[in-house]
């Protein structure tokens, strides 16, 4: 059961990061058009750079999950080498729990947005003026699944810490040696 929820938020972080890298291809492949339509053809830009904005944007906040499902955050990792196994794990899982913590309020607070945008018929400023829900659907998806991720990361430190076990490509194999190298920032891939 465990191993199972853990391999299909891994899953679900995997389809968020193809759906941000489709997103900053579009949003490069608009950029390109907006300078042909600008410096070719001397044609007005309208759309493009709030797309641009809202697409890259968008693919940032998606592919984060995806960022914690590989450990590819930057850290800064001074006192977690000093310290042995047992208390960097602690330290780990601390970490996981706060970071779970903030991605929680930053859910509420991007859902209450979301809510306002598309309740109130939010537009945006600009002469295109799209439905401002659309953008920030990203925001609490993103969240969310940041949070999963999390729990995810969480039980598979706790389980991890709980035996011998390792920590391999889609979740926690019970009954095989450590990793060689104790400093290794993937934790779930």
């Amino acid at each position: 059961m465990l191993k199972a929820y853990i391999e299909a938020v891994g899953n679900a972080s995997r389809g968020l990061a193809i759906v941000a890298t489709a997103l900053i291809i579009a949003s490069m492949l608009v950029v390109c058009q907006m300078i042909l339509m600008r410096y070719v053809f001397r044609q007005p830009t309208i759309w493009q750079t709030d797309f641009v904005v809202f697409s890259a944007t968008a693919a940032m906040f998606l592919g984060a999950p995806y960022v914690l499902l590989k450990g590819g955050h930057v850290g800064v990792d001074v006192v977690e080498v000093m310290v042995g196994d047992r208390t960097r794990s602690v330290l780990r899982v601390i970490a996981s729990l706060l970071g779970l913590l903030f991605c929680i309020i930053m859910l509420i607070a991007t859902w209450i947005q979301f809510h306002d945008a598309w309740a109130g018929n939010w537009k945006h400023s600009s002469v295109w003026a799209p439905p401002l829900w659309v953008p920030l659907a990203a925001l609490p998806v993103s969240f969310a699944m940041l949070c999963l991720q999390y729990v995810a990361q969480v039980l598979t430190l706790l389980t991890a810490s709980a035996g011998p076990a390792t920590i391999s490509d889609g979740g926690v194999e019970s009954g095989s040696t450590p990793s060689a190298n104790p400093h290794s920032r993937e934790i779930i891939q």
